[in-house]
């Protein structure tokens, strides 16, 4: 297997993780909450089950069901967009990182609304009485996976202009 292949598996199976870990992660808490249960686990940390049929702080989440082809349709083509993305980089280290772990993010929710028609959130950080979004593990790889994309920018050497 040449060099680049074996190394775009690395990357792959990566994202792979990324996604079997969030669908176990939500598979638990499918089992074991009710919506809306909490369970406190530190002063300023819990567990709870909401269902997001929306997007990132529930955007369209009211949107009467439409949303939901549309988040899957958009989240299928990025997804491939990334894959292209990784073959194109698979030799780096930081971008396929980056890109991996947004991929499996990004799939791990499709399933989600594909099977459930909202996406499983259940980490909720909270504040002085002040919450943020409950969110994933799928949801959290995104967030670093971006943030790494922009580091990566950061990175790189400027052109000449």
């Amino acid at each position: 297997m040449p060099k680049s292949a074996a190394t775009l598996g690395r990357w792959l199976a990566l994202a792979l993780l990324v996604l079997v870990l969030d669908q176990i992660t939500k598979a638990w808490v499918l089992a074991n909450f009710r919506l809306m249960d909490r369970q406190m686990v530190t002063s300023f940390f819990n567990l709870v089950l909401v269902f997001n049929p929306g997007a990132s702080f529930s955007f369209l989440a009211d949107a009467g069901g439409w949303q939901k082809w549309f988040f899957v349709v958009l989240a299928l083509g990025i997804s491939l967009w990334l894959l292209s993305l990784l073959k194109k980089h698979a030799e780096e280290r930081l971008m396929p990182a980056a890109l991996s772990l947004i991929l499996g993010g990004a799939l791990g929710n499709v399933i989600d609304r594909l099977r459930l028609d909202a996406v499983v959130d259940f980490l909720d950080f909270h504040v002085a009485g002040y919450h943020w979004p409950a969110f994933n593990v799928a949801d959290s790889a995104i967030f670093v996976g971006v943030a790494l994309m922009l580091l990566h920018q950061f990175l790189q050497p400027k052109e000449a202009s």
